[in-house]
């Protein structure tokens, strides 16, 4: 299994990260992608991503952080984005639900990461919330200078579901079709997600699946319950879940195992 998703800089792990990759490893996940969210913790990801075994990381500015993107910034994240370790660039996107940046910057931002990724051959790790149309005008005129693309911790509708997946877009799936309070509308949709544009991640330390059984004493969401989304969406999708677990890995291993090294 392949955890698209894991915050492993959260001050949340700061005391036992090292023990959360030994349980994610033992639980049979043995790919991590941690996220980077700014420029600071997109270099602690890479440095941690080097320092266990099977690991990886994003580097980008996530849409709270855009009003700290400058000229500075792009030369920054190209260095980065050419250590071995890191991946993808993002997470990158807008966010207009909370608007901790402004619409403006993060356009800015977000367009910046695009053409850098375009630029270094890279696929784009990206967050959208509140903000679909303007995400995909600003999305479209990359896409067919990108070799892939995926959105993070899907939780639109079934049109934005149809939309990004016109476009070749890899949704990724996340706990929150495990709460039976906010996740059913995503768990109907799931049936229309092609398995080879299917990923899957925890989004740790956030989105603990609600239907834990038994449940955890604490509510830190952690990469060793990646097994659990897995059998229960196999199950919703009405797939047997080491089949989907084949074939997620594979996607992941697409997206973004399958470049040649930037220069």
């Amino acid at each position: 299994m392949f955890d698209i998703g894991l915050n492993i800089t959260s001050s949340q792990f700061a005391k036992d990260r090292d023990e959360v990759i030994s349980r994610a490893h033992a639980a049979g996940v043995n790919g991590l992608l941690f996220t980077g969210t700014n420029l600071h913790e997109s270099a602690q990801a890479q440095q941690l991503a080097q320092r266990y075994e099977r690991c990886w990381s994003t580097a980008g500015v996530h849409p709270h952080d855009s009003s700290q993107w400058d000229d500075a910034s792009a030369q920054q994240l190209r260095e980065l984005a050419r250590q071995p370790e890191v991946v993808a660039i993002g997470e990158c996107g807008l966010d207009f639900n909370r608007n901790f940046s402004t619409p403006e910057a993060q356009e800015r931002a977000f367009s910046a990461q695009l053409a850098i990724a375009a630029e270094l051959g890279m696929p784009v790790f990206m967050h959208c919330r509140d903000a679909h149309a303007r995400f995909l005008a600003l999305l479209d005129p990359w896409l067919d200078k990108l070799p892939g693309a995926v959105l993070h911790c899907f939780t639109g509708t079934e049109e934005e579901a149809r939309d990004c997946l016109a476009r070749g877009l890899y949704l990724g799936i996340t706990g929150w079709v495990c709460d039976e309070r906010r996740g059913l509308a995503l768990r109907e949709l799931l049936s229309i997600i092609p398995a080879e544009k299917l990923l899957l991640e925890t989004d740790a330390p956030y989105l603990l699946p609600r239907d834990l059984s038994p449940k955890p004493a604490s509510r830190r969401n952690e990469p060793c319950y990646l097994p659990h989304i897995l059998e229960r969406v196999a199950a919703w999708r009405g797939e047997d879940a080491r089949w989907l677990e084949q074939v997620t890995d594979a996607n992941a291993a697409r997206l973004f195992f399958s470049r040649p090294v930037a220069a």
